[in-house]
This record gives C-alpha cells, sequence and structure tokens, in this order.
C-alpha cells in the first residue's frame, strides 16, 4: 500500500461520521431512481408480456343479443386478426357471513378449448370439465378474500335461480386485473368477484342459446382501430349494440394504465429531483471538506507530489463516499423495488411479478453521482494546488470582520454579542451560507410534496363519500326497471328515503370529437346524491340540458352554453342535440349528468330506472341487507362506507409507504447537510473557537456560536423549503391528472407545521451530535500551528 493509500484510509477512518452522512445522502438518491423508475419498468414489462400471453383484446364491444353466425361477418372485417364472442351477466352471491347481497359477474368460457380472445391463468385447480352442469373457476383475489378453493362450493342467483356450483379452478384474467364492482369506484373483493362458466350452462340460464352478448376483437399490426369500431358499431346496431370500444377505454386497463402512468411520472421526476438534490449535496459539501485539506495538500506538494497525484488522492477520496453509497442505494433499492411491485400485486393481478433491476438505469444513476463528486472535489483541489507549498501551509489569514449590511442598518442592535458574530460570519460567506440553507430547505420541499398527498385524498374523500354519496345503500338492477319499482323499494323495512336514478349508455359529440359515457339521471330535488363542485357549491339540476364533468368537458372542447349531440346507445337510439348547462370540477371519472325526466325523455319509451339511492334506519340495515338477497332484480348492492374502508385500507398501504419513504430521505438529506455544514465549520473554525475558550468563552457559548449559524441556516431554509415545495407540489397534482381520478392540489396548514419540526428535529439531532466534539476540544491542539 502506497503512503498516499495508507493517508486515505487513515482520513476516511478519522472522517466516518461525514463520510457516512455523504453515502446515505448517495445512496437515497440512487435507491430512489432504482426503486420508483425500476418499478415502473418492472410493472410495465410485467402487463405487456401478460397481456401477450393471454391474446388480450384490443376491442369490446357489448350487444343486447347477437346470433352466434354474425361473428363469421366481424372475422371478415379489415384489420382483423381474431374474434371472440361471449355470454357475460351480473348476478347475487349468497355468501356466508354477509348480510349483504354480494355480487359476482359471470362470464362464459368455451367448454372444450380455450379462448381465442381474453384467456384466463389458472393460478390453481383445474380448467371446467365438458358436460358439467354447476361448474365454476373464481378469480383469485375473491377466493383469497372469501377463503374458498378449489373443492368448495358457492350459492349463485341465476336469473332469478338460486344454484350451488363447484369451484374447481382459481384464476387471474387481464380483463380484471383491477376488479371494480358496478356502481363503486375501487375493488371490493370480498363482496365482489369474476366467475367463470361453461358457456353452454350459462348461455341457456340467460336464454342466449347459439347467440352472445359480448364480442371481443385483437387487431392486426396495420389496423385501423377507429375504422373498425365504426364498421363493429354498424353491424351490431341492429341488435342492440352498446357501442364498442379500444382497449384504451376498458375499465380494468384504463384504472391500470393510469397508475402506470402516474407512476412513470413519479417514477421519473421524483427521482430526478432527489439525485439531483444528492447530486447538489455531494458537490456542496465535499467541496467544503476538502478545502479544509488545504494545509495537508501544500505537504503533499513541497514532498514533491505532482498535482495530478494529489487531484487523484482527494478525487479517491470523494469517490469513496460515492462508492459506499451506490453499494446501499443498490441492494436498499432492490429491496424496495421488490416490495414496492408487491404492493401493486395486492390490487393489480399480475403473474409472476418479479422486481427487474435495469442495469443501464443503475449505471445512469451511480454515473450522475459520480459527476457530482468529481465536479466538487476538483473545484476544491484545483483553489488548494494553485498556491505555492509554502504559502498553503499556513492558515488562512483571518478573516476581516465588521459591521454588515444589518448592523448598518441598525436592526441587530437588540441582538447580544453572540448574535452579531453568527450574522457577520454568515455574511462573510454569503454564497456558501445561500448553499446551505438551500440544501436544507430541499428535505423541507420533499416532505411538502408527500404530505400534500394526504391533504388532497382526504378532501377528495370527503367531497366523495361525505358530501356528495350521501345514500347509505345504492341498488342497482340487472336490467332497467319500471319507474313505479321505486315505490317497492319505499315500502322495504327500514328505508326512510328512495331517489331513483337512471344510466344511459351514449355517445357524446361535439364536431370531430366525441366520448362514450354513461349518462347519470338524477332526482332534480335530490339529497342522497347530488352534484357538487370541488369548491363544496351545490350544482342544481336544470329542467333540460347536460352537466359535464371539468375534464370530459375538456376533451370534448366544450363549455358552458355549447351544444352536443347525444346519441343513446340503447333502445331505440335517439339522438338529439343538448345543451351543456354546466361544467362542474370534480376529482373521479369523467360523469355526464341530467335530470332523470329530461333524459327519459331524450331515450324514449316507459318510464324506466336502473337503480335507488336509499337512506336506511340504522336498527334495520341489517334486516334490509338480508332482505336484499332474495330479490332477483337487484344485481348488485352498494355501500359509500364500504367504499371509503376499502379505499382507506389501500391509501394506508400505499400512500404510508411513499410517505414514509419521503420522510426517510428528506431526514437523510437535512441530517447531511446541517451535520456536515456544523462539522466542517468546526473544522475552519476551530482555532477561532479555542481562542474564544482560552479568553475566557465557556462551552456552551461556544457552542452557541457554531451552531447557531445552522439554526439559522435551518430557519431560513424552512420558508424557502415551503415554497419549492409549493411549486413542485403544483407540478406533481398536474402530472397525476388521469380520467380514473385526479388528486386536488390543496396543502393544509399542518403540512407546513409537519415538514419545518422534522427539519428542525434533524437540526437538533445533529447539533447533539456536533455538541459533543465541541466538548471534546483539545484546546491546546487545535491552537499549534505549522508557522
Amino acid at each position: 500500500m502506497t503512503s498516499l493509500m495508507r493517508k486515505l484510509s487513515r482520513e476516511l477512518w478519522q472522517l466516518r461520521g461525514q463520510m457516512l452522512s455523504i453515502a446515505l445522502v448517495v445512496a437515497t438518491g440512487i435507491m430512489t431512481v432504482v426503486t420508483m423508475r425500476g418499478s415502473y419498468e418492472t410493472l410495465v414489462d410485467a402487463q405487456q408480456a401478460y397481456y401477450r400471453d393471454m391474446r388480450f383484446a384490443d376491442v369490446w364491444a357489448s350487444v343486447k343479443r347477437a346470433p352466434e353466425p354474425l361473428r363469421r361477418e366481424i372475422e371478415a372485417m379489415p384489420g382483423v386478426a381474431a374474434v371472440d364472442t361471449r355470454v357475460s351477466y351480473y348476478a347475487t352471491l349468497d355468501l356466508e357471513g354477509l348480510d349483504a347481497p354480494a355480487q359476482g359477474h359471470f362470464i362464459s368460457l368455451p367448454e372444450h378449448g380455450r379462448p381465442t380472445v381474453n384467456d384466463i391463468r389458472l393460478r390453481s385447480g383445474r380448467y371446467i370439465a365438458p358436460g358439467t352442469s354447476d361448474e365454476v373457476i373464481l378469480s383469485e383475489n375473491f377466493a383469497h378474500e372469501r377463503g374458498l378453493r378449489p373443492g368448495n362450493s358457492i350459492r349463485a342467483v341465476i336469473n332469478g335461480r338460486a344454484r350451488d356450483l363447484d369451484i374447481v379452478g382459481i384464476a387471474i384474467s387481464p380483463e380484471y386485473t383491477y376488479a371494480v364492482p358496478p356502481g363503486s369506484l375501487y375493488p371490493d373483493d370480498k363482496r365482489f368477484g369474476i366467475l367463470w362458466m361453461s358457456r353452454e350452462v350459462l348461455g341457456p340460464a340467460y336464454d342466449m342459446d347459439g347467440a352472445f352478448n359480448e364480442v371481443m376483437l385483437r387487431l392486426s399490426p396495420d389496423a385501423n382501430e377507429d375504422a373498425v369500431i365504426a364498421r363493429l358499431d354498424g353491424l351490431l346496431d341492429r341488435y342492440g349494440g352498446l357501442g364498442a370500444y379500444p382497449r384504451a377505454e376498458q375499465p380494468s386497463h384504463l384504472i391500470l394504465q393510469g397508475e402506470l402512468d402516474q407512476n412513470r411520472v413519479m417514477g421519473t421526476a421524483i427521482p430526478a429531483v432527489f439525485l439531483g438534490v444528492a447530486a447538489f449535496l455531494l458537490n456542496l459539501v465535499l467541496g467544503r471538506l476538502i478545502r479544509t485539506q488545504r494545509g495537508e495538500i501544500a505537504v503533499l506538494k513541497a514532498f514533491g507530489y505532482r498535482d495530478r497525484e494529489v487531484g487523484l488522492h482527494y478525487l479517491l477520496f470523494a469517490l469513496a463516499a460515492v462508492v459506499a453509497g451506490a453499494i446501499l442505494g443498490s441492494f436498499a433499492g432492490v429491496w424496495l423495488g421488490q416490495a414496492y411491485v408487491n404492493l401493486y400485486g395486492k390490487y393489480f393481478d399480475f403473474p409472476n411479478l418479479q422486481y427487474q433491476l435495469s442495469l443501464p438505469l443503475l449505471i445512469a444513476a451511480i454515473g450522475v453521482s459520480l459527476v457530482a463528486a468529481i465536479a466538487g472535489a476538483l473545484a476544491a483541489v484545483r483553489h488548494a494546488i494553485r498556491l505555492p507549498p509554502a504559502e498553503a501551509m499556513r492558515p488562512e489569514a483571518p478573516a476581516r470582520f465588521h459591521a454588515g449590511w444589518l448592523e448598518r442598518t441598525g436592526l441587530t442592535a437588540w441582538l447580544p454579542s453572540a448574535g452579531r458574530m453568527i450574522l457577520r460570519n454568515l455574511e462573510r460567506k454569503p454564497i456558501q451560507s445561500l448553499l446551505s440553507s438551500l440544501g436544507v430547505s430541499f428535505s423541507v420541499a420533499i416532505l411538502v410534496i408527500g404530505l400534500f398527498m394526504f391533504d388532497g385524498v382526504k378532501l377528495m374523500m370527503d367531497l366523495q363519500f361525505r358530501v356528495i354519496q350521501r345514500e347509505d345503500l345504492m341498488l342497482t338492477f340487472d336490467e332497467p326497471l319500471d319507474a313505479a319499482v321505486i315505490d317497492d323499494l319505499r315500502h322495504l323495512k327500514g328505508v326512510t328515503r328512495v331517489e331513483a336514478f337512471r344510466a344511459v349508455p351514449a355517445r357524446l359529440i361535439a364536431g370531430q370529437r366525441d366520448r362514450e359515457v354513461s349518462i347519470n339521471g338524477m332526482e332534480p330535488d335530490g339529497a342522497l346524491r347530488r352534484i357538487v363542485a370541488a369548491s363544496g357549491r351545490v350544482h342544481p339540476l336544470q329542467l333540460e340540458g347536460v352537466v359535464l364533468s371539468e375534464l370530459l368537458a375538456k376533451k370534448l372542447h366544450v363549455t358552458t352554453g355549447d351544444s352536443l349531440l347525444i346519441e343513446v346507445l340503447e333502445g331505440r337510439r335517439n339522438k338529439r342535440t343538448v345543451e351543456v348547462v354546466g361544467v362542474v370540477e370534480d376529482f373521479l371519472g369523467m360523469s355526464a349528468y341530467m335530470n332523470r325526466f329530461a333524459l327519459q325523455r331524450l331515450v324514449g319509451g316507459p318510464k324506466m330506472v336502473s337503480g335507488g339511492y336509499l337512506s336506511v334506519a340504522t336498527d334495520a340495515r341489517r334486516a334490509l341487507e338480508q332482505e336484499l338477497k332474495n330479490l332477483p332484480a337487484v344485481a348488485g348492492v352498494a355501500s359509500p362506507a364500504s367504499m371509503l374502508e376499502s379505499f382507506e385500507k389501500q391509501l394506508a398501504e400505499s400512500l404510508f409507504v411513499a410517505v414514509g419513504f419521503l420522510l426517510a430521505f428528506a431526514s437523510v438529506i437535512a441530517v447531511g447537510v446541517i451535520y456536515n455544514g456544523a462539522r466542517i465549520s468546526l473544522a475552519e473554525r476551530g482555532r477561532e473557537l479555542a481562542s474564544l475558550r482560552v479568553m475566557g468563552f465557556r462551552r456552551s457559548e461556544t457552542v452557541v456560536l457554531l451552531l447557531g449559524e445552522q439554526a439559522v441556516i435551518t430557519l431560513l431554509a424552512i420558508p424557502i423549503g415551503w415554497l419549492l415545495g409549493y411549486g413542485l407540489a403544483i407540478a406533481v397534482a398536474s402530472s397525476l391528472q388521469t380520467e380514473t381520478y385526479r388528486i386536488p392540489f390543496v396543502i393544509s396548514p399542518a403540512t407546513y407545521l409537519i415538514s419545518a419540526g422534522i427539519a428542525l428535529a434533524a437540526a437538533i439531532a445533529s447539533g447533539a451530535i456536533v455538541k459533543r466534539r465541541v466538548d471534546r476540544l483539545d484546546l491546546i491542539a487545535v491552537l499549534k500551528t505549522r508557522e
């Protein structure tokens, strides 16, 4: 080992605390990139492989009832590579231990062979045997939540007839990676599941023998998707087609893709910010640390070491921290990355979801850290080697302290002498002080970014489940029923109020733009379900016209006062021009609302309703839910309270993990900057502080002079961090806008207080560590000079 290597090893050990803090900053920056961006790439790869293996459809279409021979016409359409038809219905499930009726989505499977499009993947058990009448395969999450497995049975009410079904397999499907029951916003695996059944059994049960009500297409690579959809709609119109839609609008894919898009933004923007912050701090701290080695650099030059050798020595000094941080960050990133994708696996069914480390991604992250370390080290070494050895071996000339601009204004007259000394020292190095404060402010900003998500989600959930959805239960019928059924619901025991609704599939057309949505017809004087804007203002329903959610209005490029052509996709398939009478900023989905009676006039025919919102007496709810199990027309029962519970469970497992990660990284940044700043200041001002001790200053007074600077830097950093966090939070909120949900931008006072409190706690902890070193200061050793 050469002399320089022995010197390097010795100094790395002596400065192990500072080097460890620098390595942790580097590790967190690299870990963030490896975890978040790497998880995004893993999820995208898993999604594409899953879709490919299961032959996931490109186009779907629902129809009232179409004859099976129509399939040949669909197969002959230009651009169509594969076609599959099936029977699909919702039915009530009677589950043990559950008072309310559960819901199952029954989907037919070919009795011989596998589906040509949208295959399923068995996780356990077997496929349905030919010739059997009561065998089903369950979706995995539903089976897991209900404790069901192959060999068990389940009771279902299929088209008004109760049947006991034998479970022979557990499976997953790319169509239901995120299985949401009708009328709900989030999965409810305890009350909703997918059940696959033989088409030879399910078809006749719903009078679909030799017919289908759903068709799926895979397209050739050169196909024109819009043209295929238009031709498919033309074929299905005479059979009651409800409008074909592409993969981008398939419910499960839409939600999954929205999550992946958000993950892409978060996995790109946040790691870039974190790595940038880590690089900035690395440059700042290493530069200051190496500048304290001025005397050692001069001695090495005096002994004949060339500038290149000295520079390389200190580059290795800087690289040691980066290498240690890179190793720690890489392993921690892979571990956290696997945990991150496992978290997604709880809500999105993917087969064999394993985190895959991207080597180019890791090299890029380490490369940024290396460049920052080299830049910081070279700048400091270049300054020192320019001096002649004899000059550099002398201590730096004492600073010329004088009244700064603050003192000259008289604003510091009320400060004690220690306070004025602190301000003078900060004014003497304004750039250094500003950069140190900026470094701490990044930790505050990162905390603001993380905590604002809680504020936004809380506002979104309060608005949706406590202001908009005020019903106790929402009933959905398996098909629209005569409006007289509402009187029957009013007479159910325990029901105190009923409000009917009508959901109608429609195509909204504005010029060259169109969107297929479900128009929700609501009671004009409704109290259980209302249209409420983000501001909390209740939007009344007018006698005529349609109210659009803000995102839908933007997609169609319309605003209040404009006109839309509405094409109803059921019944008589009427078309009518309707005025947009309102645009409402909301946070969930893309919605269109109309007065129920105006919607009925638009659809035509007898007065029908799709379901009802119920207010129920608390002591009668359990009995009512049990009674609803026996109503064959009821396809589903949803409870806002259950939806909120499901969401809060998901929030607890995802947002808390993400914010905990941000909290840890912010703390590492704060400690890294404050601790290193105080240690370097101690090395720079050791002689000055020792002189003060000799002159009679107590230990506590010298500690105040040293740590007071760090306190001022931290206090200045907090408002700067708030401003940075505010700006970054706006950028994050705008990037998290999807068709599924939009997190509102709102920052509560508690967020600012918590972010400031954590930064102050990190400063206090760092100060306590440095204070111990000041207390052990060897006055004689420090006051010795090489002159």
